[in-house]
C-alpha cells in the first residue's frame, strides 16, 4: 500500500482485515520508497495513490512494472478526471478506485484486479478506457494551500457532555452513533482514542451507513491516538493549558475549515481522560475538562467524554465522579 495519508491507511487496513486471506505486507508513503519496497517484496497487489511525495503514483506505476513485472496494481485516489484515469491505466495499472467510492468499492475492485479483471470506479461508466494510452500529458500535482483561520463564536450553546461505561462494547455503541450522526449531517469529527478503539470504529461507522473514505479523504474525520495527544500537551503530570488549547484549537479550525457549511459543527469524542483517570492521575483529568469547557465555549463543537468504570479495579471514588460530573453539561450512564 503506497498512500501519505495516515487516516486513509487505517481506513484501507481496516477495510481489507475484512477478507483474511488478504495480507498487508508493506506500507510506504513517497513514491521512491515504494519502488525499493515493490523490487524487495515482489507483491500481488499494490494499492496505489497519485498524490505523493518525491514521485507522483503515475510514474511510480510506471517504474514499478519494471522491477516487478508480476505485480497487479490498483489505484485509489481523490483525483477523478477521466484525462487522469486514462493515463493512470496507460502504465498498465489493473484498476481504479476513487478515495470517495472506497467504502463500496475497494473490496470489489481488489477482487476484480486479483482475477485480473480490470475494474473501474462505477461513476465512470460509459467510458472506454480498454486500450489507455501511456502517451497522455504527464499532470502536475499541486497540495492545496493551508487552511486559513476560523473565526471563533463566543455566543454558542455549550455543549460538553460524559459517559460512563461498564465496558467496550457499550462505549462504542454510543462513539459510533455520536460520530456517525456528526459525520450524517455533513459535520466534521475529531476522534482522540486507544488505537483500538480506532480501529474498532471504523468499520461501525461504515456499517452504520457512513462513507467514513469521503469524510477522511475530505478532511471532516480525523483521529488521534489518544496517549500522543497527552504527551502533546501534559507537563509534570499536569496539562499545559497553552499547549492544550493550541493542539485541539487548530484540530477543530482544520475539521471545520474542510465541513463548510454555514452551521457546520465539529464533534469531538476524547478519552484522554479516561487515560489519566486510569494511570491514577484524577486530578489532571478533571483539570483536562475544564480546558475542555473552554474549548466548547471558543468554537462550534459538541464534545463527548468517556470513562471506563471497567478497566480500573474498585472503580471510580464518589468524590471524583462528583467533580467530573459538575465539568460536563450532560452525564450519561450504562
Amino acid at each position: 500500500m503506497v498512500e501519505d495519508s495516515e487516516e486513509f491507511r487505517k481506513f484501507i487496513c481496516s477495510t481489507l482485515g475484512e477478507r483474511p486471506e488478504l495480507q498487508i505486507v508493506g506500507e510506504d508513503t513517497d513514491g521512491l520508497q515504494a519502488l525499493q519496497r515493490a523490487d524487495e517484496l515482489q507483491p500481488d497487489l499494490i494499492l496505489l495513490d497519485i498524490r505523493l511525495p518525491s514521485l507522483n503514483g503515475i510514474e511510480v506505476a510506471r517504474q514499478i512494472l519494471k522491477l516487478s513485472p508480476k505485480s497487479k496494481i490498483l489505484f485509489v485516489s481523490q483525483e477523478s478526471s477521466t484525462d487522469v484515469v486514462r493515463e493512470a491505466l496507460g502504465t498498465g495499472a489493473h484498476g481504479y478506485v476513487v478515495k470517495t467510492d472506497a467504502g463500496g468499492e475497494l473490496l470489489i475492485g481488489v477482487s476484480s484486479v486479483l482475477r485480473g479483471d480490470q475494474f473501474v470506479s462505477r461513476r465512470f461508466a460509459g467510458h472506454d478506457f480498454v486500450g489507455a494510452s501511456d502517451a497522455v500529458a504527464s499532470l502536475e500535482f499541486r497540495t492545496q494551500s493551508a487552511f486559513e483561520p476560523l473565526r471563533l463564536n463566543m455566543k454558542i450553546a455549550r455543549r460538553h457532555e460524559v459517559g460512563f461505561y461498564p465496558d467496550d462494547a457499550s462505549l462504542l455503541v454510543d462513539v459510533t452513533q455520536f460520530i456517525g450522526t456528526a459525520l450524517q449531517a455533513g459535520h466534521g469529527a475529531i476522534v482522540v482514542a486507544t488505537e483500538s478503539h480506532q480501529n474498532s470504529l471504523l468499520p461501525r461507522l461504515q456499517t452504520h451507513a457512513v462513507d467514513i473514505a469521503a469524510a477522511i479523504e475530505q478532511g471532516r474525520y480525523i483521529s488521534v491516538d489518544a496517549a500522543d495527544a497527552l504527551s502533546a500537551f501534559m507537563i509534570n503530570r499536569m496539562p499545559d493549558p497553552a499547549r492544550f488549547l493550541k493542539l485541539f484549537g487548530d484540530l477543530i479550525v482544520t475539521v471545520a475549515k474542510a465541513a463548510k457549511g454555514e452551521q457546520a459543527r465539529v464533534a469531538v469524542f476524547g478519552e484522554g481522560v479516561q487515560l489519566l483517570w486510569a494511570q491514577g492521575n484524577a486530578e489532571a483529568a478533571i483539570r483536562v475538562e475544564r480546558l475542555t469547557n473552554r474549548i466548547a465555549k471558543a468554537y462550534d463543537v459538541d464534545i463527548l467524554c468517556d470513562y471506563c468504570m471497567g478497566t480500573v479495579q474498585g472503580g471510580m471514588d464518589s468524590h471524583v465522579f462528583q467533580r467530573i460530573c459538575e465539568e460536563h453539561s450532560a452525564v450519561y450512564s450504562r
